[in-house]
């Protein structure tokens, strides 16, 4: 089995940059419903995940400075990210996915340069051996 199986593209992934707004990070997330997205570099290179907790946590350690309504003048790269979302290389095996799918919601995937790729996300993994579950159990 390949990690490419798995994979959704860079294109069908909801991504931002270091250089958005918190403001457009809060949206993005409200309208897709994403409690975590990936981050990438102006190279496209992944650089972390930035996830609702982390916002609040800004926003509440900011002794006031950051509100919702002034999110539009702050940039995500001000953002500690407290949550390290390891990536996997594209050629990497299925146990090294897996490993990281058990800890995360999704794995971020790259090439050899670093560059973003896609996800992998673990619900896909678990649909993927629900099939042989079943399986299984249809042959008892």
């Amino acid at each position: 089995m390949n990690i490419a199986f798995f994979l959704t593209p860079k294109h069908e992934v909801v991504c931002l940059t270091l250089n958005a707004t918190l403001r457009q990070t809060l949206e993005r997330m409200e309208y897709h419903r994403y409690t975590a997205v990936p981050i990438l570099n102006e190279g496209g290179e992944y650089v972390g995940t930035v996830t609702e907790g982390d916002l609040l946590w800004h926003m509440k350690n900011s002794n006031g400075e950051v509100t919702f309504e002034n999110a539009s003048k702050f940039m995500l790269k001000e953002v500690s990210l407290n949550m390290r979302n390891k990536s996997v290389r594209i050629d990497s095996n299925m146990e090294d996915l897996i490993n990281l799918a058990k800890m995360q919601n999704f794995v971020p995937v790259v090439d050899d340069m670093n560059r973003f790729i896609g996800i992998v996300r673990r619900s896909q993994i678990i649909e993927y051996c629900e099939q042989f579950v079943t399986k299984a159990m249809d042959v008892k």
